[in-house]
């Protein structure tokens, strides 16, 4: 078994799920699985989030009577190298199948195992307000992306993360965006 926290980042971006979680699960399935203890924001009555720490899951709706419509998810991995850092209220969840999770991830390391497993992630643009600091990589079956600091900046990235850190985990990116942001690019 792959050590550690490495197991789980490479099952999320193998299969677009968090803990078999798909981006357009529920809030009560996402609840089911991760727990009761969350904060959650609300931006007026058609979106929400609700952070479990390591894990944020999006939702948004057409009306306040409308049922909720999964959007994504984003693995906010730049959290655990803070000083006194936990998973969030998931902890246990996550810790009871996949064992301690490490401060960093080093994004040549994850590629290199999943490359292993015939899993690639494809660079593709970044938005110009975030280049170079930041660099994007996909995997087109799973529709996930990495976001990796690309280069240090003051006020533009995290100090606490390195050249090469993987920042954040998120899906779904679709192929139609993907080739929308390389037509933007150029």
């Amino acid at each position: 078994m792959t050590p550690y926290s490495l197991a789980f980042y490479m099952d999320v971006v193998t299969t677009g799920t968090v803990l078999g979680l798909r981006p357009t699960d529920s809030p009560d399935r996402v609840t089911e699985v991760l727990g009761s203890n969350f904060g959650e924001n609300r931006f007026g009555d058609r979106s929400m989030c609700r952070d479990y720490g390591l894990s944020e899951f999006y939702w948004d709706r057409a009306a306040a009577e409308r049922p909720w419509s999964g959007h994504h998810f984003t693995l906010q991995v730049h959290r655990l190298a803070y000083r006194g850092r936990t998973l969030g209220p998931a902890e246990e969840t996550l810790r009871a199948r996949y064992g301690r999770f490490t401060p960093r991830l080093r994004f040549e390391k994850l590629q290199r195992l999943l490359e292993r497993r015939g899993v690639p992630l494809l660079e593709i643009p970044e938005s110009p307000a975030n280049a170079p600091y930041y660099r994007t990589f996909w995997q087109p079956d799973s529709r996930v992306t990495v976001s990796v600091i690309g280069a240090y900046g003051e006020y533009s990235t995290p100090d606490h993360l390195r050249v090469g850190d993987v920042d954040s985990i998120r899906a779904p990116l679709t192929a139609d965006e993907v080739e929308w942001r390389r037509a933007r690019v150029g």
